[in-house]
Formats: C-alpha cells, structure tokens, sequence
C-alpha cells in the first residue's frame, strides 16, 4: 500500500534544556486488562481503574485486587476518557468522536461528524464538555507522520449544556491530554509535538487568551491528568528526538525523503517509561524515568490517594508505580 504524503510545515523547536533532575521509574505492579493497549487512565469516584483497549472495550480494574471487568465496547478505539458519578463516562473515540457510557453499558454518540482522533476529554460542573482533537490529517496508527509532518491541525473543542459545539483553538501541535483546572477558570492542553502544556483562560479578565504554562519539554507530552494531590500529572510517551529537531526547521523535502525511508530506518521513540508532574503553576516536582524495559512507551498517568498507575499504547497492562519513598 502505498504510504501517504506528508505536508512538511516548518518550525523552529526550542533548544533542548539541562533537564535537570531526574529519578528512577519503579513498577511495583502490572494489572492485566485483558487486551492490549491500554492508552489512558482514570481513577473513577470508587478508585478503580477506567481504561479502552485497542478491540474497542472500556474496561473497570480493582487495583487492589487485579480484577477487570468489561464495561462496554464503542465499536471504535477509545482514547480518553472521563469517568462520571454513578460509573458511566465521556469518552474520546479514534474512530467516531465523542460518545457517552451509561452506567449500564450504553454507548451514545455526543459528537461525532468531523471529530476523527478525538483525543481527551473532561467536563465542568456545569455539564460543559472539552475535548481535543490530535489531527485532522493522520491515523493513530500513523501518528508518527503528524510529529514529522508538523501539521498542527488539532483542535480545543467545547460542548455545551444544549448540545451547542464550538470549535475554541485550531493549529495546535498534535492536540492530547487536557486538564480543567479545580476551579474552573482555565484548561491545560497538552501540545505533543509542540513539547509544551499551554494554558487557555475560561473565566476573568484573561478569558479566550492562551499561554504557555510549561514549555520547551524533554519529551512528548501525551495525557494529562489532576491527581488527588493537586498536581498535574504528565505522560511523556518519549523523549524528542535529535534528528527530527533539527529537520523541523529545514526543508520540508528531507523530511519527505525521512518518510519514504524503510520504516525499521526512519526516527522512531526510543523506548522509556517517563511521567513529570507539576504544580498548577508549572514548576515540576517529580520527573520519574525508566528505560530498562520493564514498562514502554507511558501515554498516560493518574494519581490517587499516593497510588500512581500509567497506562500505554503498546502494553498489554497498566502498572501500578512503586512511590513508597517518594509520595509517602
């Protein structure tokens, strides 16, 4: 099959900083899911375990005993998800945009024409959805083509109370994780191949302006989540890589030539476990880092009550991180 052409856009990225730093990723668990790709991960209000696998379930896991349970299928590949009282959910679809589970198991669709890669999801008290959109150009299965294309086409979204959707911010850098801030008055976007968080006002004499709160990451931010500490919890599913820096800003044919490479040559992730968390003003706290194999490729993190579990999309498992010295 022949491979799809890229559209290389010119960019400029930050000069990598002195990380500063770091300590040791620890599995102290592995919970099966029963399938394969667990790409985020929620703590729901009784502290069990959502998920959606790439067959198109949504699982519920205890994580203190390892049971799972199938909760439902989207008939698609779930992405994000946000659980809601009562053990229903939002979920992001891949495949068919944005789709509510009942408690019961009922799927519905909430948005979904033009919405492809919907990526991650949250909801205000108000029963205000967000959402994000990783690309408009690329498949999951060829996200690496966005990162090297550099289209910038994915999307902040809001759903409101009557069903009214709104398209607020276009030309982001592959669009993932998004977090609402506790008291509503601001979201966080994760900005994967822009290696930044911004920061989009909802509410004060900011609101509709966007801004950086942590910019010039080491790696590629991915899903975000606020975790029972007050922090801001950051999957980095890699770290950046060095050539494809340095091709950004060059011609967009030499990354056309990168892309018809074999693809066991092109630039690929090098395989690590990573999560940071910061506080809500962007100064990190934790940078935890593995790449001794036993966990890879981590686009997902949620904390609770000093339980720390990472979801991935290419293991079979979520784990559970050993913090004993470090959370308490």
């Amino acid at each position: 099959m022949a491979r799809r052409l890229i559209r290389p856009r010119r960019w400029t990225p930050p000069r990598l900083a002195d990380p500063g730093p770091t300590a040791p990723l620890r599995i102290s668990r592995r919970l099966p899911t029963g399938g394969h790709g667990p790409e985020d991960v929620r703590f729901d209000d009784a502290g069990r375990i959502m998920t959606g696998l790439a067959g198109g379930t949504v699982v519920r896991i205890d994580p203190a005993t390892g049971t799972s349970a199938v909760l439902a299928s989207t008939g698609g590949r779930p992405l994000g998800l946000w659980p809601l009282a009562g053990g229903g959910a939002l979920i992001c679809d891949h495949d068919r945009g944005l789709l509510s589970m009942s408690p019961d198991g009922e799927i519905s669709a909430l948005v979904s024409p033009g919405y492809r890669f919907a990526s991650n999801v949250v909801a205000g008290s108000d029963g205000t959805i967000w959402f994000t959109t990783s690309t408009s150009r690329w498949a999951l299965d060829e996200h690496t083509g966005d990162i090297l294309e550099h289209s910038c086409t994915g999307r902040l979204v809001r759903r409101a109370p009557d069903g009214t959707v709104t398209t607020l911010l276009t030309d982001l850098k592959f669009a993932n994780g998004v977090v609402l801030a506790p008291d509503e008055s601001h979201l966080l976007i994760a900005e994967t191949a822009g290696y930044r968080i911004r920061r989009h006002w909802l509410t004060g004499p900011d609101a509709g302006r966007t801004d950086t709160l942590v910019g010039n990451l080491p790696g590629f931010p991915d899903n975000m989540s606020l975790g029972s500490d007050g922090l801001l919890w950051v999957a980095i599913a890699a770290p950046r890589n060095p050539l494809v820096d340095r091709l950004l800003p060059m011609p967009g044919l030499l990354r056309v030539l990168v892309w018809n490479l074999p693809e066991r040559v092109r630039p690929a992730a090098t395989p690590i476990a990573w999560v940071m968390a910061f506080t809500m003003e962007g100064k990190r706290v934790h940078d935890w880092r593995s790449s001794d194999g036993s966990y890879g490729f981590v686009t997902s993190v949620a904390e609770r009550d000093g339980v720390v579990v990472v979801g991935s999309l290419t293991e079979n498992d979520v784990a559970i991180l050993d913090t004993g010295d470090v959370l308490g």
